[in-house]
């Protein structure tokens, strides 16, 4: 199965990396094909925007917008085209940015399931998110018990 990983990237205190990094490796032990957002800061950005973007959020919002639109229509257009399930991880940091919202949302309504892992309590978690999600987990590993034993 091909796997998108959602969660925080922006407000992340390391990006989203950690999470993404050990459940890609389960994932793929697994036999999944994982797809980390946060791992491909490339994607379809030119080396200028990559290496400035994140300054020009203060200093030049225009240009800012432009290349951020492109990193959305990047992952969304990977959703859209190239993902059979979306493993997403909500906590606090997801709760302050929008892409792991839109991410949810976009597989809820293209019928791609999705898996979310609780960073808090249900009872703190967007009522939209987990309205979208087909399975709740409370951590990482109840995730990969489950995903172990999903067809393709």
């Amino acid at each position: 199965m091909k796997i998108y990983l959602s969660g925080a990237i922006e407000h992340s205190p390391d990006g989203g990396r950690d999470w993404r990094r050990g459940l890609a490796r389960r994932l793929e032990e697994l036999g999944h094909e994982v797809y980390d957002p946060a791992a491909d800061e490339r994607k379809n950005l030119t080396d200028e925007e990559l290496r400035e973007f994140r300054g020009w959020k203060a200093t030049d919002p225009e240009r800012f917008r432009e290349a951020v639109r492109k990193i959305v229509a990047w992952d969304l257009g990977r959703i859209e085209t190239e993902t059979e399930a979306v493993a997403a991880f909500w906590d606090g940091a997801a709760a302050r940015g929008g892409g792991t919202a839109a991410e949810i949302t976009l597989a809820f309504r293209r019928g791609i399931p999705v898996y979310l892992v609780l960073g808090m309590s249900r009872t703190e978690a967007s009522g939209w998110v987990l309205a979208c999600a087909d399975r709740v987990f409370d951590n990482l590993e109840d995730l990969c018990g489950f995903l172990a034993t999903t067809e393709d």
